[in-house]
């Protein structure tokens, strides 16, 4: 009879904290180097471009678009998207989404020093959310092995595409990604 009631308790014990984290659990966003990861750049420049996309990560739960927009390079060009097709891409993305979070795993990372500095950062990564009208949990994008393109401009790691020319003849299934 002691039993039911310490079983009981002990649910509602570790219950709670389980049902109180699924319904408050921020985004799930991360940002992350790969053990092993080839670095050909200083500490301090890897954790500026590391710190780049955890602050995208804050912006998207924050659904702050202006800051967002902030992380990408004013001279932003990708397959011919610029700064301005990014900006209205994110505010059809909000409209019709919330819950927006990003997974980063960086694989390599090459840092061109000089009076322009450039990055290279290998990446495989998804973005997720969770739509507005069906309320269900989608996978907006993924990548596997790309690779963003940065450069140091106005203080700041901030996006400008990605490195290489685009297929002339997309394969099946191939998709490009123009947000991270």
């Amino acid at each position: 009879m002691c039993r039911k009631p310490t079983i009981g308790v002990l649910a509602i014990l570790i219950g709670i904290p389980l049902w109180l984290q699924w319904f408050t659990l921020p985004v799930l966003a991360k940002t992350k180097i790969s053990p092993g990861a080839e670095i050909q750049a200083d500490d301090k420049t890897v954790h500026g471009i590391v710190a780049s996309f955890q602050k995208a990560e804050e912006f998207l739960d924050a659904r702050n678009l202006d800051a967002l927009m902030g992380l990408y390079s004013k001279d932003y060009n990708y397959n011919g998207l610029k700064k301005d097709d990014l900006k209205k891409i994110w505010e059809s993305l909000f409209a019709q989404h919330h819950r927006i979070a990003t997974s980063h795993l960086f694989t390599k990372i090459v840092v061109a020093d000089g009076k322009h500095p450039t990055a290279e950062i290998t990446c495989t990564g998804t973005l997720w959310a969770t739509s507005g009208p069906t309320g269900k949990r989608m996978n907006i994008d993924s990548w596997f092995e790309e690779v963003h393109h940065m450069v140091y401009e106005d203080g700041a790691w901030r996006i400008s595409g990605h490195v290489g020319e685009p297929a002339r003849t997309p394969q099946f299934g191939v998709a490009p990604h123009p947000l991270f």
